[in-house]
């Protein structure tokens, strides 16, 4: 098989699986690993090329490992017009328009959100992992707003650090079915995974949402709510809510539509905020997101609320 790498295991490895060493050194994630192993796209020298050692295989320091980098067609940028809120030489915000996808992947190779960063900042190229240029974090196809940019590798590793420190505040407006007892409120629940669906169950990772009721209707019976995230797991907003019978309005997967021109036709959710410290010069960042015209359209439609108000931008 051409165009193999080779690579020694380092004694920082020794022991470890062989997926986890091959993700490691190769740069790809844990299941990417695991579907190289499995495709015979990776194996261990001392066993020859032939051989499909297995992901659980643990391998010592010194020994001798190969493997086919995967494919990685190259990314064309998309003439698409940006809605930039902030910029500088290290990063952006931009709005993502509810429809665009984040970055590439199975279904969706153009059109995404990286392809338009490429177009804006051809920079962005090589920042962070392929096929996810410049992406600190990312939001469900559906969802609308801020999203934060990094447009250089300095500013890549230390954004994706205050990510990971829970160090970048996110909030969001969703509308929900049902009422609030509460003026806020904390969701602490784990969140588990079977294939594509996210359900709150025992064995999940820690998940935790916090909301405010912003305002609420009688008829229909529904409530604004804004939402901060403390973790960031995938559909947490919608999974969490849903697990207490507050499903998002338009959301046909974890909830239920609402009434004509209500239901904006897609999940009623939007990252209107993004609080943060800059990585390189350590001023502090608070961007907006206004409601895009669907989500305001449907707030209109409702008209004024029997209790609360319904912010301006």
């Amino acid at each position: 098989m051409g165009g193999q790498t080779h690579l020694t295991v380092p004694e920082s490895l020794d022991g470890a699986r062989f997926d986890l060493v091959l993700a490691r050194l190769a740069g790809v994630s844990r299941a990417g690993a695991r579907r190289m192993i499995e495709a015979g796209r990776a194996g261990r020298v001392t066993t020859g090329p032939d051989s499909r050692t297995r992901p659980g295989t643990r391998l010592a320091a010194g020994d001798g490992l190969w493997f086919v980098p995967p494919e990685t067609p190259a990314l064309r940028p998309y003439p698409f017009e940006l809605d930039v809120h902030y910029e500088d030489r290290y990063l952006a915000v931009v709005g993502k328009p509810a429809g665009m996808v984040t970055h590439p992947g199975p279904g969706h190779g153009e059109g995404t959100l990286v392809s338009a960063l490429l177009h804006r900042w051809p920079e962005v190229e090589g920042v962070g992992e392929y096929p996810r240029w410049g992406i600190v974090h990312r939001l469900d196809m559906d969802t609308s707003g801020a999203i934060l940019i990094a447009r250089r590798p300095v500013a890549h590793r230390r954004l994706t650090e205050a990510m990971a420190a829970r160090d970048v505040r996110r909030r969001y407006f969703t509308l929900t079915h049902g009422g609030f007892g509460v003026a806020s409120g904390t969701i602490d629940a784990p969140i588990d995974r079977r294939r594509a669906r996210r359900f709150v169950g025992p064995g999940g990772k820690p998940a935790v949402t916090h909301y405010r009721c912003l305002a609420a209707w009688d008829r229909p019976l529904l409530s604004l709510l804004e939402v901060t995230l403390e973790t960031g797991r995938t559909h947490q907003i919608r999974v969490h809510l849903g697990s207490i019978d507050r499903p998002v309005v338009g959301d046909r997967v974890y909830g239920r539509p609402a009434g004509a021109g209500v239901d904006p036709g897609r999940v009623w959710l939007h990252a209107h905020r993004l609080g943060l410290r800059h990585p390189v010069s350590g001023h502090e960042l608070d961007v907006e997101v206004p409601l895009p015209l669907d989500l305001r359209s449907s707030l209109d439609v409702l008209g004024r609320p029997g209790t609360g108000e319904v912010p301006t931008e």
